[in-house]
C-alpha cells in the first residue's frame, strides 16, 4: 500500500521542494520494477525495470512493436483507456507506485504531460489551445501563463500576433510546438514524447529537437523514437527495447552507441535488423 505521503504526491498539487524538482540531477523520478503489460494474451512488455533520472533527457528506442510506446504509456496510466491491457509489476513516480488503487490518474497525468506522434491541436485558437491545458487541470487561465507556456515552447515570436487564429491554421512543426506549449502549460515535472517528429519534414523535427535541449532545463524529457540519430544526438539515456517487449540495454546514450553491452544492441544499432 502506498504510504500516507506517496498518497499526497499524486492526489494534491505539490510543491517543487515536495517533488525533489530542485534535487540532484542525477536523482531517479521514474523507475519500474518487474514490469508486466499484456494486451489479452499478447505479452507487450516483459520484466522491464529501469530507472529513469530527473532532468535529463532518455530516449526509448527499438524495432516496431518492441514495446517502446506501451512503456511510455503507463507512465502516466494513459493504458488505462484500453480494456484490454492488464499491467503487473510496479512502476513508481517519485517513489510512488503509481498503479497503487489509491492514487488518481488524473492527478498523476497534471504531473506527467504528454506530447503525441501526430500534431493534434484542438480546433480553437491559439490562445484557446494551451489555456486548455491549464482549465483542464483546475489552473486559472492568465495571459502570463499562456505566454510563457508558448515562449518555453519556442513559439510566441512566431505567433504572437495571431493569438485567436486558429491552431490549425499553423504549419505541422508549429502545431507540434504548440501542443507541447499545451502540455507544458499546467507545469508538470515529467514530459513524454511519443515520436513527436516523425511526421515532420527535416527543418521542423530539427527545432522540435533544438527545444528539447531546452525543455530538459525544467522537465524531465522521455522520448520514444525510431531515429537513431536523433536518440544519439539529443538525449543523455538510451533505453533499447527488443522483440519480446524486453529491455536488453539502458545506460548512457554516448555507451550505448559507441559501446553497447549486448551483441543484440550493437547488430539492432548497426542495422543488422529492426
Amino acid at each position: 500500500m502506498a504510504t500516507q505521503q506517496s498518497d499526497s504526491l499524486i492526489t494534491t498539487e505539490v510543491s517543487s521542494s515536495q517533488t525533489g524538482r530542485s534535487a540532484a540531477p542525477d536523482e531517479t523520478v521514474i523507475s519500474s520494477t518487474d514490469l508486466d503489460v499484456f494486451y489479452d494474451a499478447d505479452k507487450a512488455l516483459d520484466d522491464v525495470s529501469i530507472e529513469i533520472p530527473e532532468h535529463k533527457v532518455t530516449a526509448i528506442i527499438g524495432p516496431s512493436g518492441c514495446g517502446k510506446s506501451t512503456f511510455l504509456r503507463c507512465i502516466n496510466r494513459m493504458n488505462d483507456q484500453i480494456p484490454a491491457c492488464e499491467v503487473d509489476g510496479e512502476l513508481h513516480f517519485h517513489g510512488t507506485n503509481v498503479y497503487d488503487p489509491q492514487v488518481d490518474p488524473v492527478a498523476l497525468r497534471r504531473k506527467i504531460g504528454m506530447v503525441f506522434q501526430k500534431p493534434n491541436p484542438f480546433p480553437k485558437s491559439i490562445y484557446e489551445n494551451v489555456a486548455y491545458g491549464l482549465r483542464v487541470q483546475g489552473k486559472e487561465v492568465t495571459d502570463e501563463l499562456v505566454e510563457d507556456a508558448l515562449r518555453n515552447a519556442a513559439l510566441w515570436d512566431e505567433v504572437k500576433d495571431q493569438l485567436d487564429e486558429s491552431g490549425l491554421d499553423l504549419s505541422g512543426g508549429q502545431q507540434q510546438r504548440l501542443c507541447i506549449a499545451r502540455a507544458i502549460a499546467p507545469d508538470p515535472e515529467v514530459v513524454l514524447m511519443d515520436e513527436p517528429t516523425s511526421a515532420l519534414d527535416p527543418v521542423a523535427a530539427s527545432k522540435i529537437e533544438d527545444l528539447i535541449d531546452e525543455l530538459v532545463e525544467e522537465y524531465t524529457v522521455i522520448i520514444v523514437t525510431h531515429n537513431m540519430q536523433q536518440a544519439a544526438r539529443i538525449s543523455d539515456k538510451t533505453a533499447v527495447f527488443l522483440t519480446g517487449g524486453k529491455l536488453v540495454e539502458f545506460d548512457d546514450t554516448q555507451t550505448v552507441f559507441e559501446n553497447p553491452a549486448h551483441d543484440r544492441v550493437e547488430d539492432y544499432i548497426t542495422g543488422k535488423f529492426g
